[in-house]
């Protein structure tokens, strides 16, 4: 791997909304597609510090991806096999289709199958690169990809499994509060809400620690005015949606998850700059878009 340490952040930047979607559906989420992806891109830099020499970059990071959503699959235990046919002539699918199809669908299928079916047909892979990052056979790869492609086509005839928003009362009132207040310009009355350990996740853009530390989030947004919020739930988490009044608005642009302890926000997560989680994310709005 004969770049320098900058270029080599610049290709893994560049490959980050790839890797994402394949982390996504292998883990069944948006969100934890994401952190498996955060994970995955920690490892590549600390073994390239260790020294590891890689002649395929992308193959490289896609085998440490795929050892990553793995072990976080099994770590929950949610990973459901469903039967096999024995259709071993089924055609790819479009690509218009597969994006469309939800992540938890792509969940349902045996690991094998998922790895082969998302990098040939969602990411262009070949059989013999399947067999790499699987770490199988090419016969394996392209049996798996057969099976997975007639599988996948008859989970997404099944009707559709959406994620529904458990949302207690109390957790209701607080996210609302939030959308609420941010909705508003309050942002005086949201720092107040903040603990001072509270941790800033700017996905894709920068990580801070500390209620001083994160100020400058919120001036940012009050210097902006096209952004329009509302309540909603993303893959069943509250969430604060955000819309473009420059853009359709019949999807949200990025959304904003926030986490609580005893009243007070210790997590904010803010998806702005990582535009890719969106694709096929499953997420519902709670309430009208304000104009």
């Amino acid at each position: 791997m004969g770049t320098n340490t900058g270029e080599f952040e610049d290709r893994l930047q560049a490959l980050r909304p790839r890797l994402h979607r394949y982390c996504a559906r292998m883990t069944g989420s948006a969100i934890h597609g994401e952190d498996v992806l955060q994970d995955t891109l920690v490892k590549a830099l600390h073994a390239r510090a260790q020294g590891a020499v890689v002649d395929n970059l992308e193959g490289w990071l896609f085998r440490i991806a795929h050892n990553a959503s793995l072990d976080f699959v099994r770590d929950r235990s949610r990973n459901t096999v469903v039967a096999l046919t024995e259709d071993v002539e089924a055609a790819p699918m479009a690509e218009a289709d597969i994006v469309a199809i939800s992540f938890q669908t792509f969940l349902q299928l045996p690991e094998l199958q998922r790895c082969a079916v998302i990098l040939k047909d969602v990411l262009g892979h070949s059989v013999d690169e399947i067999a790499s990052v699987a770490e199988c056979s090419p016969a394996a790869a392209k049996s798996a990809l057969q099976r997975g492609r007639a599988a996948l086509r008859r989970l997404a005839q099944a009707p559709e499994d959406t994620w529904l928003p458990l949302m207690s009362d109390l957790d209701r009132r607080k996210i609302s509060a939030y959308v609420h207040l941010f909705r508003s310009g309050d942002f005086d009355a949201i720092r107040a809400m903040l603990a001072e350990d509270v941790k800033l996740d700017l996905v894709n853009r920068l990580q801070l620690e500390g209620r001083d530390r994160i100020g400058l989030y919120f001036t940012r947004y009050a210097e902006e005015t096209r952004w329009r919020f509302a309540l909603g739930a993303v893959e069943g988490r509250p969430a604060m949606l955000v819309f473009d009044s420059a853009g359709p608005m019949e999807r949200p642009a990025h959304f904003v998850l926030i986490d609580w302890s005893e009243g007070r926000i210790t997590g904010i997560r803010d998806f702005l700059f990582a535009p890719y989680v969106l694709e096929a994310m499953d997420w519902v709005r709670l309430e009208r878009v304000p104009s």
